[in-house]
């Protein structure tokens, strides 16, 4: 993988960059669609590519590893293959879903033994099975096994978990020194800053993970319900100290504001299920704000979804026809909302690339922020 940067924004510390890996371009800042279990929900490959435009999308390693297991994975050649994507895949280590399980699940440092979502099963992922995993996914971008720590976190138990994570971290790139590429292509790992919202331990994390010396570097951890601030803050904190040359990656991140506030703090890449779940609720984000599209209000308004025209179906589809969609439960709506959010979302980090390239970013950036943080 090589990360070249094009050009730095002088009134903050947005960048915009260049992935190339071996399946293609990724021009940074970046948003990556997530598909979870091999589909980004609703969605089919041809839209993504022609529509949307994703550089790249998730996978995600917990669910894809449950169904269809690594086993199909391995027969099909590898994720690209078995879903037919050509351009690049990230996937996560399994270490946030993991967290999620708070009931059915114990850590210890051998690794986290947890019980599926799906049939009850008992499992176990330790930094190397998971290094494995993901060797026979196949994703061009891997990420290390983390212990993602709960907001509020007791700062004790945020410090031992980070240690943990370092410990994880070491046993992870140890193991993956043994383990051959699977399918002809290259896979770079990044691995992950943690240290909850404490500003100490972030610092002494952020310095532990770039003498990894890694080709990219992730923070986890943010996006776990603390105040927007606060993430801020930490995201701060860290990118002082992640080295300038690698891309960043802030991972679970977010609404429309958050990414333009964090690619102003030096963040590269973000992922985030906002724009499909709430596309699946109704709600689409906008460049002047957001709406509720099953509200009564737009039962008559025969106007263009959205008059910016960012993907096929803002012009196609009127807001009276989609909230229709949405009164009567029929599956197009949510596919239509799915369409729109996610053109969005890579249109906004487009459009950031291209200020920071011309110098006016942190101006273009400020009347964002106030155009979108509106209900319509």
């Amino acid at each position: 993988m090589k990360f070249e940067l094009k050009g730095k924004d002088l009134q903050s510390k947005a960048r915009a960059g260049v992935i190339t890996t071996d399946h293609g371009v990724i021009e940074t800042p970046i948003f990556m669609p997530v598909g979870t279990v091999a589909s980004v929900k609703g969605v089919h490959q041809r839209e993504l590519k022609n529509d949307i435009n994703a550089d790249v999308i998730l996978g995600n390693t917990y669910h894809l590893y449950l169904r269809p297991q690594t086993r199909i994975l391995e027969q099909a050649g590898g994720l690209h293959k078995f879903m037919n994507w050509d351009r690049n895949i990230l996937t996560d280590s399994g270490g946030y879903q993991v967290y999620s399980l708070s009931a059915n699940r114990k850590i210890k440092e051998e690794g986290v033994k947890f019980k599926s979502h799906i049939d009850g099963s008992y499992h176990t992922f330790t930094p190397e099975n998971v290094m494995e995993i993901q060797r026979t996914i196949g994703a061009d971008i891997i990420m290390a096994f983390d212990e993602c720590t709960p907001y509020p976190c007791d700062y004790n138990y945020a410090k031992r978990s980070m240690h943990m994570t370092h410990r994880w971290l070491d046993r992870c790139v140890n193991h993956l020194e043994k383990l051959p590429f699977k399918y002809g292509y290259e896979q770079s790992f990044f691995p992950i800053v943690q240290g909850s919202t404490y500003k100490d331990l972030r610092l002494q994390s952020a310095e532990y993970i770039a003498n990894a010396g890694a080709v990219g570097n992730a923070i986890g951890g943010l996006s776990v319900g603390e105040p927007a601030e606060e993430m801020y803050a930490m995201t701060e904190v860290v990118c002082s100290v992640l080295p300038e040359d690698k891309p960043r990656y802030l991972m679970g991140v977010g609404t429309p504001i958050n990414i333009l506030e964090n690619i102003a703090l030096g963040i590269d890449m973000f992922d985030c299920v906002m724009p499909t779940r709430n596309a699946r609720n109704g709600m689409l984000f906008t460049a002047h704000g957001s709406i509720n599209i099953k509200n009564k209000k737009w039962e008559d308004d025969f106007s263009a979804l959205d008059e910016m025209d960012m993907t096929y179906v803002d012009t196609e589809y009127s807001k009276a026809y989609l909230r229709h969609l949405f009164s009567v439960n029929e599956r197009l709506a949510m596919q239509i909302a799915t369409i729109h959010n996610l053109g969005f979302y890579l249109w906004l980090v487009r459009e950031a690339r291209k200020h920071i390239l011309a110098g006016d970013f942190r101006a273009w950036k400020e009347m964002m922020v106030k155009q979108m943080d509106k209900r319509l």
